[in-house]
């Protein structure tokens, strides 16, 4: 009867654990983000359900990652896999691996992600957990793209759109998509990295009526993007810009952050993505629409509009700790000093993008920044400096292998149309369809039946 009892207790005590994280849920969904952490906190220091408490961790997991509260979504992440260690089940670890190698993916801690993404790979567990690896092959793509490993990345993608496609997952389908698109950027393949978005935009027109917005916003973003390096700038702002009536207290409490370089146009025109950050209290969305703002009124040669918007979008960047962002605005801001013929200051901000792009790995950045104080030291005529850079800028692009194997001629440097073979390796369009083999040209593989990314 005691054991009956017992058991009794605790199935209770299971019960409410959910309605009480249920109960989380409906307030976050309905965007009042402070009562649902005040909820879950109170639900995370009560209960004594490992399950429960797993489940809690992953809720508040997912609303500082948000937030762009990324230190705390790090500490929660470490909390919930002590707790399904503890726990000893295998698809309560690949989620709580997964949720480390997010958390790392966020403070661009790009090794880490790739090894937390390995060992969720490596977990024997079951049927759910293996519904996962599609996840993980997403994150670990964003980490190779934020080494510059090229080849890994695109191999992780392709294996993540597999396991979307293979469990019909569409919101999965459109987050490797949106990541695609940001792939060919900044291979400057531009009409695929237009392709993906607007294929992940359609995604969320025909299966995303219960779908969170942010999926909407993410599309929106990442074409905008597409179409400004297009030099489709009209295009740009329409894609990012609707006239809409904005109720003032969504406005009043983000002024601070997005400047005064938005108070003369928020009433009347607004970034679509930027409303829906607005509206969830997305901060790394907010800064990413910020920073668009701004290379779009550079892409302008509208300096003056161009500063205070880099300067917002910095200030939210350098709170939520992303700092491959960080260097993304230094070397836009380096661009605008260009323009000015301010070349002090412009290598200034290409050093100060420089250490941060050496210190999380990126080799891209590295490479645009020597490209960039090349084209300086050129205007300033100082020769020893300029044939440095030349050299240093040479290194990166052997480091990189940012060239097409067929006609050897660089990839990276200029609008191209870029293909995919099955095995990953990444060649000029024109080359393939002018020269083709029976094989690809750097490992030899037989199949030349073109990749779909």
């Amino acid at each position: 009867m005691v054991i009956f009892m017992r058991d009794f207790v605790a199935e209770m005590g299971q019960d409410q654990t959910k309605q009480q994280i249920e109960k989380g849920l409906k307030l976050y969904q309905s965007n009042d983000t402070e009562k649902a952490l005040y909820v879950w906190m109170k639900v995370l220091r009560k209960t004594s359900d490992p399950g429960g408490k797993f489940r809690v961790l992953g809720c508040l997991i997912t609303a500082h990652s948000e937030m762009g509260k990324y230190k705390e979504m790090l500490q929660y992440s470490l909390a919930q896999i002590n707790t399904a260690r503890e726990m000893e089940d295998p698809d309560y670890l690949t989620e709580g691996y997964l949720n480390l190698a997010r958390s790392n993916e966020k403070l661009c801690e790009f090794q880490k992600t790739v090894s937390y993404c390995e060992t969720c790979l490596n977990m024997q567990g079951t049927t759910v957990s293996l519904q996962l690896n599609g996840q993980v092959c997403l994150s670990m793509g964003n980490a190779y793209l934020g080494i510059s490993v090229f080849q890994k990345a695109l191999v992780s993608y392709e294996k993540a759109l597999r396991y979307a496609h293979n469990n019909d997952d569409k919101m999965l389908e459109c987050r490797v998509c949106c990541s695609l698109g940001n792939f060919y950027i900044q291979l400057k393949d531009y009409e695929k990295a237009l392709f993906f978005p607007c294929k992940a935009a359609e995604l969320v027109n025909d299966y995303g009526k219960g779908w969170s917005l942010k999926y909407r916003a993410m599309s929106q973003y990442h074409m905008s993007v597409a179409y400004r390096k297009l030099m489709r700038l009209p295009d740009a702002m329409e894609c990012c810009e609707v006239i809409c009536e904005v109720k003032e207290h969504l406005v009043v409490g983000h002024l601070s952050h997005l400047g005064e370089c938005l108070r003369e146009d928020i009433l009347s025109v607004v970034n679509e993505s930027m409303k829906i950050a607005l509206q969830h209290g997305d901060r790394p969305l907010q800064a990413l629409c910020l920073l668009n703002f701004a290379d779009i009124h550079r892409c302008q040669k509208d300096v003056d509009k161009a500063f205070p918007r880099y300067e917002s979008s910095m200030c939210i960047m350098s709170e939520i700790g992303n700092r491959l962002g960080q260097a993304s605005i230094y070397v836009g801001v380096g661009k605008c000093w260009i323009l000015q013929k301010e070349y002090d200051k412009a290598l200034d901000s290409m050093q100060r993008a420089h250490d941060l792009a050496e210190a999380i790995g990126n080799k891209l950045c590295i490479l645009k920044v020597h490209s960039l104080c090349e084209g300086i030291y050129r205007s300033k005529e100082q020769q020893d400096e300029l044939r440095e850079q030349v050299v240093k800028f040479l290194q990166c692009v052997e480091e990189l292998e940012l060239y097409c194997g067929m006609c050897g001629e660089s990839i990276g440097e200029r609008n191209q149309q870029l293909q995919a073979l099955p095995c990953s390796h990444i060649f000029h369009l024109k080359c393939l369809q002018t020269n083709g083999t029976k094989g690809c040209p750097k490992c030899h593989r037989s199949s030349m039946k073109l990749g779909f990314v």
